[in-house]
């Protein structure tokens, strides 16, 4: 954060230095800290600056030069969401700042922050990331500006953008930067995007197909007169551009696996291509299809790289990142965190770290697809989950080092209450698996909906001495608890307090049907359950459905 810190810890520089949005709380639940104690941990020596005023340049130059690259976040949020209302009035407050002051932060924070590190040390690399990188890496409809704008690789002039779930590719990409090799030469990393000439592939035995291959466009047509007894016009019947008789081919016979060993190795080969930046801009349906094929290639299982033509350049985006295993989830949430905001803030009052100070994060990812959520998009749809140990540990680190502390866990959680521990029943299925969601219109057969393993942890953690209480802050997914009765009645009878939340979102199904919601009946069951199993607990309970 500060010079002076550097030469406590005898530094004369920085390998790399993140600038973020927020203010710095070294705390698991905070990117840039995640990232910093990440990458600490393989050595590197990582300098964080924290609100920088945007409007000079001398602030970005408070570490001195780093010797690999800067690292560029807007922060846990959206930059243009946490300034702005729905109304698209400025904020009153920002829940990420000391004190909660507004305006600490620029509009698009990637795209000015990577302007300025530019300015301030020309010829240093530039990495993004964050959630406004990740969903803004292809061309994007801007509710701000109420237009559809360039990826934000053109607007930031970031050398290599990181999206979801970064660590893998940060420690990959940050070991061959500091083994001497450039940045513009690094093309193979899963999870990363970068600007190319238009028409670059990687090497000769790459393919490119139509994005039309994998989904086709819609097309309005003139709705036909129902009550018409005879075509005006018999022409109308012939088909137009008729294609060719196709051409003769012997049939091959190929095993299954052979079948799909070719698949793969073809996928992983090539590109599809979507529709231009200047297409999309001018065509809705375009501009739909795009958005369609993008959501389609998004299981790292079988996604192909996308490109994006915008002008004489592409943007090129590698397959998604693969999902953490069991061990390097714990190994990233088990790192050293002070698990406080930076003392340089005194007794300022941070709402987002107050809000998660007793919590605790137990999985990552959601496989809802809702269609108003980024969360899959970001995250992915494959969950993430630490080990029982792991969180075990962390509640007892909370109990024992955080100030003030009561015995009250206020969430064991993450993007939704209960999806700890839940994935396809087979692991072949799930990595060829093209639905964008698990749960919507109903809930895949081949979805794990058993609750045990979670109904352990609560009991485990339940059980540690010096806790009191172990509430549920996160959202539920009630049409997936209702699929298990015994978790419904641990959860009401042990862990809510007094009021649960949930998220219906709609009543009517023409609407929910459109987010990819579950019909109201689910709502409904779940409401007869926790009454229930509330009385039957002698409690006095509510459901908050938002």
């Amino acid at each position: 954060m500060t010079r002076a810190e550097m030469d406590a810890l005898g530094w004369d520089s920085c390998d790399i230095i993140l600038v973020t949005g927020d203010a710095y709380i070294d705390h698991p639940s905070f990117g840039m800290a995640l990232v910093g104690r990440l990458l600490e941990a393989q050595g590197y020596k990582v300098g964080i600056i924290s609100q920088p005023d945007w409007t000079s340049v001398d602030p970005f130059r408070a570490l001195g030069k780093p010797n690999l690259y800067w690292g560029i976040t807007a922060g846990n949020m959206d930059s243009m969401v946490n300034r702005y209302t729905a109304d698209r009035k400025i904020r009153s407050d920002d829940a990420y700042t000391p004190n909660a002051e507004p305006n600490k932060r620029p509009d698009r924070a990637v795209t000015v922050y990577a302007q300025r590190v530019r300015e301030a040390y020309p010829g240093v690399p530039v990495i993004v990331g964050s959630i406004e990188a990740s969903l803004r890496r292809i061309a994007h409809y801007d509710y701000w500006s109420d237009k559809v704008r360039r990826s934000v690789l053109f607007e930031s002039k970031a050398d290599l953008l990181i999206f979801g779930n970064a660590e893998r590719a940060l420690v990959d990409v940050t070991r061959r930067i500091a083994a001497g090799e450039n940045i513009k030469n690094i093309r193979d990393l899963r999870g990363t995007a970068f600007l190319v000439p238009q028409g670059w592939l990687p090497d000769a035995e790459w393919s490119v197909h139509n994005s039309t291959r994998v989904d086709v466009p819609g097309r309005i047509d003139k709705q036909p007169n129902p009550y018409a007894m005879a075509l005006e016009d018999p022409k109308q019947c012939a088909l137009d551009n008729a294609a060719p008789e196709p051409e003769v081919k012997p049939v091959v016979i190929m095993s299954r696996e052979e079948r799909q060993a070719a698949k793969r190795e073809q996928a992983r080969k090539t590109v599809v291509r979507l529709p231009s930046f200047e297409t999309v801009s001018e065509d809705p349906v375009m501009y739909a299809h795009a958005s369609r094929v993008f959501h389609l290639e998004s299981n790292p299982g079988n996604a192909r790289a996308l490109v994006q033509a915008h002008g004489d350049r592409d943007v090129w985006l590698n397959p998604p990142p693969l999902p953490l295993a069991m061990d390097e989830m714990d190994n990233v949430y088990d790192l050293p965190y002070a698990r406080a905001p930076h003392p340089s803030y005194g007794k300022a009052h941070i709402p987002a770290w107050e809000m998660i100070r007793y919590s605790v994060n137990i999985m990552r990812g959601c496989f809802g697809g809702c269609t108003f959520c980024s969360i899959t998009e970001h995250e992915g749809r494959i969950i993430q989950s630490r080990s029982e140990p792991s969180i075990l540990r962390e509640i007892e680190l909370i109990r024992d080092t955080t100030k003030n502390f009561a015995g009250t866990i206020t969430d064991l959680g993450g993007p939704t209450a209960n999806m700890y521990r839940l994935a396809c029943k087979d692991k072949k299925i799930e990595e060829s698996c093209r639905r964008l969601s698990c749960v919507y219109p109903t809930i895949c057969s081949n979805l794990g909906t058993d609750h045990s393993k979670l109904i352990s942890l609560y009991r485990k953690a339940r059980a540690i001495p010096g806790i009191k209480k172990i509430l549920i802050g996160s959202g539920l997914r009630y049409d997936l608890a209702v699929r298990s009765p015994e978790y419904v009645k641990e959860l009401v009878t042990h862990h809510v307090g007094g009021l649960l939340k949930i998220a219906p979102e709609h009543t009517e199904q023409g609407t929910l049907s459109k987010m990819m919601k579950p019909g109201i009946g689910a709502y409904d069951e779940f409401k007869r359950m926790f009454e229930k199993y509330s009385k039957e607990a002698g409690k006095e309970q509510y459901l908050i459905p938002y």
